[in-house]
């Protein structure tokens, strides 16, 4: 799953909500030098992480577009989950997309110096372009895409990605919204069992 994902799937906790999104910044074992909510989320991040790369709906949907990304289809597929999260947002959060997003930027920008420099470095484009509420939107989506398939000096494919989201939407889309379903019940079933471990 992508940053969205990952932070509507975090409880109502700033701590587990930050953690949760700098997790992919936090390599081995140095997430614990971080207080213990911030760890809560780093491990419901890598939680999710796993539950999903192993999940049938989700390699269904990578096969979909395989042909078209490669070895870059599940980085594809994290990003067209975000958007139908963001597109359908209402089924899932009772506060606007917007509102939501505003929060976790505040969040973000509140512990800056608990940043990971990749995501320190990240923060000013993801808050200036909105990244959490563009995805919603197949404009915002392909730039999204197209500064991805810059950084993959233009292997990846991933310029052609909202064309081939549009070709493929429902079955992508059916298959998101299964998935993610059990995968609310997993985070939450999951988040006690962290919690209770720490």
């Amino acid at each position: 799953m992508n940053f969205l994902a990952h932070t509507h799937l975090s409880p109502n906790n700033d701590d587990v909500i930050f953690g949760n999104f700098i997790a992919d910044a936090v390599k081995g074992k140095s997430y614990l030098k971080y207080r213990h909510d911030i760890i809560v989320g780093i491990l419901l991040h890598r939680s999710i992480d796993v539950f999903t790369d192993r999940h049938p709906l989700v390699r269904n949907s990578k096969s979909i577009v395989r042909n078209h990304f490669g070895k870059y289809s599940g980085i594809v597929v994290d990003i067209y989950y975000d958007h139908f999260l963001a597109r359908n947002w209402g089924q899932y959060h009772p506060d606007e997309l917007s509102k939501f997003s505003t929060k976790v930027y505040s969040i973000l920008a509140q512990r800056l110096l608990l940043l990971p420099t990749r995501v320190r470095r990240m923060l000013p484009f993801l808050i200036a372009q909105n990244w959490l509420s563009g995805y919603a939107n197949l404009n915002d989506l392909q730039r999204v895409f197209n500064g991805m398939d810059r950084r993959t000096n233009h292997v990846s494919g991933m310029h052609n990605a909202v064309e081939v989201l549009r070709g493929n939407y429902d079955l992508l889309y059916s298959d998101f919204k299964e998935f993610y379903a059990e995968l609310e019940i997993y985070s939450k079933q999951r988040l006690t069992e962290i919690i209770s471990l720490q």
